[in-house]
């Protein structure tokens, strides 16, 4: 019997490999390898994993500013509501407050560029906020606030300031015109009226925003404006109390009151308020010189010199760059007879300094503190005390073979040249002149049978009652 086929074996048949698999299984080998490490290295995250921070809507920012606005940090408000714009820019109620808080944030700025460059972010919001709805009751109260704050007499020249009093004048009419149970455009509209000095009016529309609304902040701070101006200090301490009723942790609402105080010269409640101002800035991790300038400033009033030295120190430290401070700081010297050290403190006022300069004024350790130069300010209502000040101080110390007189004679004719009809500024500068043209023998007072005066012997002229460097 024969048997057909193929002869029969006892080992397992293998199929032969496909190449085309293998090539197929190595790629996808390579590719999951590939995709792993990248999983490993943070490169691909996983697929369904949860976003790192959830979206955030443009209401949750304005929550979150005016959240920081009621406890008093006023740049954190800022931050927030700049970001719910960012998500929202047609929004005008959020430009709105936005420019609102931004104006009052410019009270805390400590020399006019930045008190002006903030004034000017503030109008730059409202305005946008009008161009999207310009007939918006509540817009255009805002923007007669805004356009009030502007016309700062230290910031613009006299016409520029008219000319936006009569524009906030306009938009608060127009806003009520609108709506005519705005409470806020009627406290607005009152303190326009204030800054042009229409007090019986102003006085009339502050008291029917109050009896309207007495829980706005608002109101009640500019109730105490217009007593101030009018000269009714305690009234306007009791409203200014009121405010801070409703907004505990404003830190300018404190200082306002401080400053009231220490016009009565009632120099203990004056430091209490601003010493108020300076924890509450403290607890919120807030660097702000502003309460240590009015302490300061009160202390050199009270004759504390030590004292206002330590504070304005203390103010320099949150802010080294800051011009202004270093003017302050100089001028607080010359007045407890440190002239050799009223110098330098000024100079990085006015002229400016290098970083080396700076940290002599400020006592600092170039291995540890900011090494940074000084740009000086130029000449104007908030800076002419530093500027006669420094002129002063250095003709008083010329010695022959140096060169204060010369620059001190620079710094008196730039004072002259725009100052020439304020009969108390010129007096100092001429006395600074003669000591000057005495000491180069320009000038012989023996002739005229008048004795030098040294100049820094002079007191220079007190710092307005407001204050205006402090701001």
């Amino acid at each position: 019997m024969y048997l057909n086929g193929r002869e029969p074996h006892f080992r397992i048949v293998r199929k032969k490999s496909n190449p085309y698999r293998v090539l197929i299984f190595l790629v996808l080998i390579a590719f999951f390898l590939t995709l792993l490490t990248s999983i490993v290295r943070g490169d691909v995250q996983p697929l369904f994993l949860p976003t790192p921070t959830p979206t955030r809507t443009s209401d949750s920012f304005v929550k979150e500013g005016m959240t920081h606005f009621e406890a008093g940090n006023l740049e954190a408000a800022i931050t927030a509501l700049k970001r719910a714009v960012m998500l929202d820019p047609e929004n005008t109620a959020i430009l709105a407050e936005l420019a609102r808080i931004q104006t009052y944030s410019s009270a805390l700025s400590t020399t006019d560029a930045d008190r002006s460059q903030r004034l000017a972010e503030a109008l730059e919001s409202i305005d946008r906020a009008k161009e999207i709805d310009p007939d918006n009751s509540e817009v255009l109260a805002i923007r007669a606030f805004v356009l009030d704050w502007n016309a700062n007499p230290f910031l613009v020249d006299p016409e520029t300031e008219e000319d936006l009093l009569n524009r906030a004048e306009s938009e608060a009419l127009m806003a009520l015109q609108i709506d005519s149970a705005n409470t806020l455009a009627l406290a607005y509209y009152a303190e326009v009226l204030v800054s042009q000095m229409k007090l019986n009016q102003a006085y009339q529309y502050i008291q029917q925003a109050a009896e309207r609304d007495p829980n706005l902040m608002d109101v009640h701070r500019i109730m105490a404006f217009t007593y101030e101006t009018m000269g009714e200090y305690n009234l306007s301490i009791q409203s200014y109390k009121r405010a801070i009723e409703i907004m505990p942790n404003y830190t300018y609402l404190y200082i306002a009151v401080g400053r009231i105080f220490r016009h009565l010269k009632l120099y203990d409640q004056a430091l209490e308020h601003f010493a108020r101002a300076a924890n509450l800035n403290e607890q919120l991790g807030i660097k702000d010189p502003t309460p240590y300038l009015t302490i300061a400033n009160t202390y050199a009033q009270e004759g504390e010199f030590f004292a206002a030295a330590w504070n304005m120190q203390k103010a320099l430290s949150f802010t080294p760059a800051n011009p202004s401070v270093y003017g302050q700081l100089g001028v607080i010297y010359h007045k407890s007879r440190n002239y050799e050290g009223a110098i330098p403190a000024l100079q990085c006022s006015i002229e400016g300094c290098s970083a080396e300069i700076s940290c002599e004024v400020r006592q600092c350790d170039p291995d540890v503190d900011p090494m940074v130069p000084v740009e000086g300010l130029p000449l104007s209502g908030s800076t002419i005390v530093n500027y006669f000040t420094y002129g002063s101080v250095l003709a008083g110390l010329h010695r022959p073979g140096d060169d204060k007189c010369d620059r001190a004679l620079a710094i008196f004719a730039q004072i002259r040249s725009r100052y020439a009809d304020d009969p108390s500024v010129m007096s100092i500068v001429r006395a600074g002149e003669e000591i000057c043209a005495y000491s180069l023998g320009l000038m012989d007072l023996s002739e005229t049978g008048e004795t030098p005066v040294s100049a820094t012997e002079t007191p220079p002229l007190e710092q307005p009652v407001d204050d205006a460097a402090e701001e």
